[in-house]
């Protein structure tokens, strides 16, 4: 017995030893790599940082959207806008015009998710032509009839407060249109493609980084800038990425402010920046552990935003079901959109989504069941919420107040 429990003793001595050594490993590789105090990266005191692709399509969805609330154009020129061509004059802002980029054609076209999957991405393409679509055909049309079940119009929220602008079944396309582009454009370009191996370490870009061989005629290597664009579509309408404010666009930046400002929550904006910084800087470091250590974090972190907003909308919905229509609907639409939006998010450590799009076409079919919103129930609202919830870290009580 003496025997026996030396020998155990010693076991477990060598399985802390090993389990201390892991995280001595862990914690010297993370040493290794120094963040600076803001995203400020240079060579040669030039800036490498640059994502101007990301806040030009930011920009073009800013525009669409307005476009959504202009009831005297047609659905040509929304599709115009939407899949604009170089040169084109479909945008006030005329440097938009002039741009060879589109929302389109970046919408479910990540490397991860859509390179091979070209079926779910011509589908999903076609929902948000859809929107645009029914929008002008189908509530540009009724602009000035007063909304009901099964009858498309406007309904004013309660004590004179905004006016929406709905569908048949209660859904505000534009709504639907801007939540869904937080998935299918910001979130699945960031996750699934930018931050992806596949594309950080596409071609010679290890080779070239290691080296710090540089694109032609730019300050920075490749890998560098696939890091950075991830960083632009979050950060690219900001005055300036070393010093975020949030709510500064209708996109993912204003939904992370809305997520950081809910106390059950307050801290994920400074991890996700913090990720951003540490990430850069390690591949500054060509320490590609760390990278994909800290894209990681930034995949989940932002999965995080996209359930929490579509628990929260539901709920908020719910609330105001039985007395205030208009807002109700208004929250159900944005809801929508973020359930949309959720077959675009990441699970840590897998190439999967938190939901397949089978299942987020499966609960949207159910919410526009019959006359949609004017139907849905407090308790099919509960049981969407719950089964969103449950994926995650976190309660339907944490994210719905």
């Amino acid at each position: 017995m003496i025997i026996k429990k030396t020998a155990l003793i010693t076991a477990l001595s060598i399985t802390a030893i090993l389990f201390t050594s892991c995280d001595n490993d862990d914690e010297a590789t993370m040493n290794s790599v120094t963040a600076p105090a803001t995203y400020t990266f240079e060579r040669n005191a030039e800036s490498t940082v640059s994502y101007s692709g990301q806040s030009t399509r930011i920009a073009m969805g800013e525009e669409i959207l307005d476009a959504f609330k202009d009831s005297s154009l047609n659905e040509a020129s929304i599709d115009a806008m939407f899949a604009h061509a170089e040169g084109d004059s479909d945008f006030l802002d005329t440097s938009l015009n002039a741009s060879d980029k589109s929302v389109r054609s970046k919408v479910a076209a990540s490397a991860d998710f859509f390179a091979v999957n070209t079926t779910d991405a011509t589908a999903i393409k076609g929902d948000f032509d859809g929107f645009i679509a029914s929008q002008v055909n189908d509530v540009f049309p009724a602009w000035a009839n007063v909304a009901s079940a099964g009858v498309a119009g406007q309904l004013q929220e309660a004590g004179g407060g905004s006016t929406r602008y709905i569908s048949d079944k209660g859904l505000e396309y534009n709504q639907a249109f801007a939540k869904s582009l937080i998935g299918a454009l910001c979130t699945d370009q960031i996750v699934n493609n930018y931050l992806s191996p596949a594309v950080l370490d596409a071609g010679d870009n290890i080779l070239d980084n290691n080296n710090d061989i540089v694109a032609t005629g730019k300050t920075y290597t490749n890998m560098e800038h696939k890091w950075d664009e991830a960083f632009g579509y979050l950060y690219g309408a900001e005055s300036s990425p070393t010093n975020p404010q949030l709510d500064v666009d209708s996109f993912l930046n204003k939904y992370l402010s809305r997520v950081e400002g809910d106390n059950d929550f307050t801290g994920i904006a400074t991890t996700i920046y913090d990720a951003f910084k540490l990430g850069r800087a390690a591949i500054v470091a060509k320490n590609y552990e760390v990278r994909d250590q800290q894209a990681n974090i930034i995949k989940e972190e932002i999965s995080n935003i996209i359930g929490i907003r579509s628990v929260y909308y539901l709920q908020q919905g719910k609330i105001s079901l039985s007395n205030d229509q208009a807002a109700a609907f208004h929250d159900l639409s944005e809801g929508y959109g973020f359930i949309y939006s959720l077959q675009f998010t990441r699970q840590p450590g897998t190439n999967q989504p938190y939901f397949s799009k089978s299942e987020v076409d499966a609960y949207l079919s159910e919410l526009m069941a019959g006359n949609g919103f004017w139907d849905v129930t407090p308790a099919t609202l509960d049981r969407i919420s719950d089964e969103i919830s449950a994926r995650f870290s976190w309660t339907t009580t944490q994210a719905g107040s």
